[in-house]
């Protein structure tokens, strides 16, 4: 078996393997004998004659084993010579092989190589990093938040936008009457932050208890079938064909009144014990917003990063043509025009990989078990949190965490969440930053115009 590989310019070559019979023919045997050691209605175990293993098998066997050691000369040689490929060997178009016919074979892969480029990572690189300032503003509005957010409902006399409205409902005609037949419910529940329609939200901001009020049902639900009949309390069929205005009694108002600031307060908002008066309480919460808003902070970090080390590297050559040939065949859904359309995205997106898999390199990072297990451990903790669980013991946190990483679903996420959250926060470390300190509004500015 030989082997060439010729560079037809800087990113693409071909990988050229010769095969002659000699070269597979003992192991086609060879497999050919285990298939005659199976039973063979005629035949005892081992002793099927060797033609006729060849006309039963023969072709198969010659195509299976050409295949693999096809596959492994070509693996081989990309390793053993270090050969930077993107994406995978392609057998070229003009290829003209027939496997049954042919004693000697000459397959040759179209191959896609990375671009050679060089970039250091030190401290003469300066990238810009914004940081938030937090005021007491901020702090404050925070806080009106979390006092609505562990509120609790009472009964009141006017209705907000965000009260819970009770009573009964009544279909009217087109005079304004109550509707023969029409449709009644005694019971139904209105709040009217969820309305569609505005016009139809206002009728019920100010609203007393025992005043009526005259509305759109089908209006104020945007016509949602769903929410037409879970108001009206009739079937989901045919909720959209009505109309009608119905005239609502209000029996009951209960509006949201804010938590207190008390310590089952605090608790709820920073963990229990983190704060036990007022003042302690502000002091933490303007940290956690801190802690909050750094996580923006890096994130844009990241953005302005990418930007810097683009900017060292130029523009890359890549294997254009190859990659969208490669991309062709990924999936069956993939067309010549939907490639060609997705490409410039796609190629933006593997010049940036590459850009920082180069970094990484010069900064010696390399992710690990460790990583990979901080990481789920953050997504269990996430997970728990969105269902209000939160401050759950460390054991009950390592085994939902272990679940993740045994997942296959996650892997992939979970790879390259750990070697960007490790490469970026390496970077930070090793360049010069160019640090500012931003309000929030002039913060949120800077992605108005990238």
């Amino acid at each position: 078996m030989n082997v060439n590989f010729e560079k037809t310019d800087q990113v693409n070559g071909v990988l050229t393997v010769a095969l002659v019979e000699d070269d597979y023919k003992n192991e086609v045997k060879k497999q050919l004998n285990k298939l005659g050691q199976r039973p063979i209605k005629g035949f005892r175990p081992g002793h099927v004659p060797t033609a006729l293993l060849q006309r039963m098998y023969g072709p198969q066997v010659k195509a299976e084993v050409v295949d693999h050691m096809l596959n492994r000369a070509v693996s081989d040689y990309i390793i053993n010579n270090h050969i930077a490929i993107l994406g995978e060997p392609m057998v070229a178009e003009d290829s003209n092989i027939d496997i049954d016919k042919d004693k000697d074979f000459e397959f040759k892969f179209n191959i896609g190589m990375a671009p050679e480029f060089d970039l250091t990572i030190d401290s003469n690189i300066t990238i810009p990093y914004y940081n938030i300032e937090v005021t007491d503003e901020m702090a404050q509005k925070h806080n009106e938040g979390y006092r609505k957010r562990f509120g609790k409902q009472v009964p009141g006399e006017e209705a907000a936008a965000d009260s819970l409205l009770r009573g009964s409902l009544v279909e009217l005609d087109e005079n304004g009457e109550e509707k023969t037949e029409g449709i009644k419910t005694e019971r139904t529940i209105v709040m009217p932050q969820y309305l569609h329609d505005e016009e139809q939200k206002q009728k019920f901001i100010g609203a007393k208890v025992g005043q009526e009020i005259v509305f759109n049902p089908n209006v104020a639900n945007g016509g949602n079938a769903s929410e037409i009949a879970s108001m009206l309390n009739v079937d989901k069929e045919g909720a959209e064909a009505i109309t009608a205005d119905f005239k609502m009694t209000i029996n009951e108002i209960m509006v949201n009144q804010e938590a207190d600031m008390d310590q089952e307060f605090f608790d709820n908002v920073l963990g229990k014990g983190e704060a036990t008066t007022e003042q302690e309480y502000f002091v933490k919460l303007k940290e956690s917003i801190q802690h909050q808003m750094t996580a923006d902070s890096n994130y844009r970090f990241t953005i302005d990063a990418e930007d810097v080390l683009r900017g060292m590297v130029g523009e890359l050559q890549l294997p254009d043509e190859f990659l969208k040939r490669f991309l062709l065949t990924r999936s069956e859904e993939n067309t010549p025009e939907k490639v060609d359309k997705e490409f410039p995205a796609a190629k933006k997106q593997l010049e940036w990989q590459l850009i920082k898999d180069k970094a990484a390199q010069s900064l010696q990072v390399k992710v690990d078990d460790s990583d990979r297990k901080r990481l789920a451990k953050l997504m269990a903790a996430q997970q728990f949190a969105q269902y209000g669980m939160t401050n759950l013991p460390d054991d009950v946190i390592d085994n939902y965490a272990q679940k993740i990483l045994d997942d296959e679903r996650y892997q992939e996420e979970i790879n390259n969440r750990a070697f960007d959250d490790k490469f970026f926060a390496a970077l930070k470390q090793t360049v010069t930053l160019d640090e500012k300190t931003l309000s929030l509004d002039e913060f949120n500015k800077l992605f108005e115009t990238k």
